[in-house]
């Protein structure tokens, strides 16, 4: 890959700065920016790493097992622990687009751009916010304890503290978007791993006055 092709995979996956949006010097905002990106695509390498391993070794065990009549007995063990790295990490990963479910019933009643929308917008930050506080703390020091104390994974001889590790890395990205979000750092149109949730509600309403007004102008 060449220097120039490099530079634009980078941009593309806004992995650096584009200075061409701005006028002038870069302000600091976009450098914190550009460490949540690259947090981000951090926790995703890791993830995608842990769920292909994890299937490809189920699945050799699987072969092993049922063609062979033999298998690797840590397969199961190393497999949990993969499981328990990716959820975590998927989860921390879901808050940066909001892409966790949400009902939004009682959201869609309030006004638009009216004080109460505005309150609902932040309360799932804030929410998110006192969650991953709650990953990192008692995660952190759950998994610090168990350093403390000797024992090792029955199958892998790992540490058991290890089975642990995504917890807290979790929680601490889940606040570190958060806190970005609420002091409006980031803004949650600037989305990195889906595209822009379609308003089917605006869009119904928007083409009935676009038909309203066709059959005026038919009318004219």
């Amino acid at each position: 890959m060449s220097g120039s092709l490099l530079h634009n995979w980078l941009v593309d996956n806004k992995l650096v700065i584009d200075k061409s949006q701005y006028k002038g010097k870069t302000p600091f905002k976009a450098y914190i920016i550009l460490v949540n990106h690259w947090c981000h695509r951090i926790i995703l390498t890791i993830s995608q790493i842990a769920l292909i391993v994890m299937l490809c070794i189920v699945f050799w065990n699987v072969v092993l097992r049922y063609c062979f009549n033999t298998g690797i007995g840590a397969v199961d063990e190393v497999a949990r622990l993969l499981v328990t790295c990716f959820t975590f990490l998927a989860c921390a990963i879901g808050v940066r687009d909001h892409m966790h479910i949400s009902v939004t019933m009682v959201y869609n009643r309030f006004k638009k751009g009216g004080k109460m929308r505005k309150f609902m917008d932040v309360l799932p930050d804030v929410s998110t916010l006192f969650c991953g506080a709650f990953f990192f703390y008692f995660g952190g020091s759950y998994m610090l304890r168990l350093m403390g104390l000797p024992g090792t994974l029955p199958m892998t001889g790992l540490p058991t503290w290890v089975q642990y590790i995504a917890v807290p890395f979790a929680g601490i990205i889940m606040v570190f978007d958060s806190i970005l979000f609420l002091i409006r750092v980031l803004n949650p149109n600037d989305l990195l791993y889906s595209e822009a949730e379609v308003d089917y509600e605006e869009l119904v309403k928007q083409q009935a006055a676009e038909a309203a007004a066709a059959a005026k102008g038919g009318k004219n």
